[in-house]
């Protein structure tokens, strides 16, 4: 019989090879007081949603709680299924909600100043942008309806105080919508904007001082440029980037064991071993698998995992589908591609929880459910934490990110994980 890999276990290992390991709530911090966190109705929905069965019987135990803050739950752009992304409301929301740490996706303005935004050319659809003057500056402006090439505003376009003057809003636009204002339109049914009429853009400083203010970690994302020449002319390289991001932790006194730096880009994550070693240590290599993309990018091999491990990378975030497989009994299993990370000696945080519709099932949701096409394991919305269970108990991750960090955090305090 396999040996199951506990959590446990894997934090113990990470320990041993000298890796904070993220799953410790500090239950005497003044934040992480069982009062401070508030779930909200929605984990106990899903719970009660389940199928009869063991999991759902443990996790109906804890329905009283105490609740408290865990560095298992991440805040993925804060808490994004229902506040604009990258925002104070959003990151606020995460906190409350038990994430032990939030995440701020790092680009940069025209003045070479670092915000949180998860893609340097995104403004289109994540602010008020296209319905502002500031349209005009956009690299390409919205000019009316069905316009190709489609709208494009960035970061880079402007200015640090012209980006402050933005309203963030969820991540949606109407293409065909005659008016600016309607273009800004088109948030997905399962989601809501009740809650964008408080929120503002943040800095990448700004959301540092937030995440200490709040008593929660940091796992900031080095975003790859739309635009690398406007890298390359801001900031002279693509390292110097890389350094200024560190910097501006370093500056702010983040303890580099409350930070798990990211990026997509291999050479950010070499740099900073290399370079910010006590950064670097606990450096998140983020896994850019996609099948559907065009061309396909295919997994690690174990050889390049091997690779990857020698040559100091600790920690790799895969997707959270490439970790997940199901059975010919209709169960949900590990992947092979997560067992090859295991043996290649690499620590697995990954990526997004809640941020599909569910409702008809993983045959319905999408990329982030690409592990079970037919929906024979993940038939509604409930059936996401036994992809969660077998994430937690089988893959062992340290961590997962979600976009509404309650129903992580209610799990991962039901299964008591320290």
């Amino acid at each position: 019989m396999r040996k199951i890999v506990t959590l446990a276990m894997v934090l113990a290992m990470a320990a041993t090879a000298g890796v904070v390991p993220l799953a410790q709530a500090d239950r005497d911090h003044g934040h992480d007081k069982p009062d401070s966190v508030q779930l909200g109705p929605r984990p106990f929905y899903l719970v009660q949603g389940m199928d009869e069965g063991k999991l759902k019987d443990r996790l109906m135990q804890c329905e009283n709680g105490p609740f408290y803050r865990t560095d298992f739950s991440i805040g993925h752009r804060g808490a994004a299924l229902q506040f604009p992304e990258h925002s104070d409301a959003s990151y606020r929301a995460a906190a409350r909600m038990g994430a032990g740490i939030v995440e701020c996706d790092v680009t940069f303005t025209k003045d070479g100043e670092l915000v949180c935004r998860h893609s340097e050319c995104d403004l289109q659809t994540t602010t008020n942008i296209v319905a502002t003057d500031l349209n005009s500056k956009c690299t390409v402006p919205w000019t009316g309806p069905g316009q190709n090439p489609r709208p494009q505003c960035c970061t880079s376009d402007l200015t640090l105080d012209e980006f402050k003057s933005l309203k963030p809003k969820m991540d949606a636009s109407n293409p065909n919508a005659p008016t600016a204002e309607g273009y800004l339109g088109g948030t997905a049914s399962w989601r809501t904007d009740l809650y964008t009429g408080q929120a503002k853009v943040l800095t990448f400083k700004e959301s540092i001082a937030l995440n200490q203010e709040l008593g929660v970690k940091h796992t900031p994302e080095l975003k790859g440029a739309d635009h690398q020449d406007r890298v390359d002319a801001t900031f002279g390289s693509q390292a110097a980037y890389a350094q200024k991001f560190i910097d501006e932790l370093r500056n702010a006194g983040v303890s580099p064991k409350d930070a798990w730096v990211q990026s997509f880009n291999k050479d950010d994550i070499l740099y900073w071993i290399k370079n910010e070693p006590r950064f670097g240590k606990q450096a998140v290599y983020l896994d850019s698998i996609d099948p559907t993309a065009t061309p396909a990018i295919p997994r690690q091999t174990l050889d390049e995992l091997k690779q990857l491990k020698q040559n100091g990378v600790r920690i790799i975030a895969p997707p959270m589908w490439a970790l997940l497989s199901v059975n010919d009994a209709g169960e949900v299993v590990p992947s092979e591609y997560a067992n090859d990370i295991r043996k290649a000696g690499l620590d697995i945080i990954t990526w997004t929880f809640e941020r599909a519709d569910l409702r008809k099932g993983a045959s319905k949701a999408g990329w982030y459910y690409l592990f079970d096409p037919q929906g024979k394991a993940i038939k509604k919305d409930s059936d996401m934490y036994k992809a969660l269970d077998v994430l937690a108990r089988k893959v062992g991750i340290l961590g997962i990110f979600s976009d509404w960090p309650a129903t992580v955090t209610y799990y991962a305090n039901c299964i008591d994980l320290k």
